[in-house]
């Protein structure tokens, strides 16, 4: 052991001082009141800017739809004229125009549309084009009724890959 003391570190400086307060001489700077009302009026703008913008663009979720295609056959007393065929007789309310109703799985009507133009096929036969759109999917089976004739039942598979296909006569 020795008798000697070891060597102690140097005393570690003093922090600086804080700075001093404004003095009153100068005093701290205010917004006028006219740039204050336009800092507010730029920031509120944007908010609504912002807003609109969002809102916009993820309006209202509207349903996905599909259209019902497929064919309708007038297999007897159908008459053609140029390009356009009609029903005769007993049926004379199926032609270009007829009206198409689609209903859902709980007999609710769910869309609405028309035959379209029709083709001879053969003695007093036509095929028409059905064509409805904006049928709404989720329906487990949709049911088509061509002018007041009655329903015919499609699966929903079967209506979205436009597999529709009736005939009368």
């Amino acid at each position: 052991m020795t008798d000697q003391i070891p060597e102690q570190p140097a005393i570690p400086p003093q922090p600086t001082t804080p700075p001093a307060e404004p003095t009153p001489d100068k005093p701290k700077k205010r917004l006028t009141p006219l740039a204050a009302g336009l800092i507010g009026l730029a920031v509120g703008a944007g908010i609504v800017g912002a807003t609109w913008a969002i809102t916009a663009n993820n309006g209202p979720n509207k349903p996905a739809t599909f259209t019902l295609e497929g064919t309708f056959a007038l297999t007897e007393d159908a008459v053609a004229l140029g390009d356009s065929c009609h029903g005769t007789g007993g049926y004379d309310d199926i032609g270009t125009g007829t009206s198409v109703t689609v209903y859902g799985a709980k007999g609710d009507v769910v869309a609405t549309g028309q035959l379209g133009g029709g083709k001879e096929t053969g003695y007093g036969a036509c095929d028409f084009t059905v064509n409805v759109p904006d049928v709404p999917k989720g329906e487990k089976f949709y049911k088509v009724e061509v002018s007041h004739r009655g329903t015919l039942q499609l699966t929903a598979e079967e209506a979205e890959n436009g597999e529709f296909a009736g005939s009368l006569g």
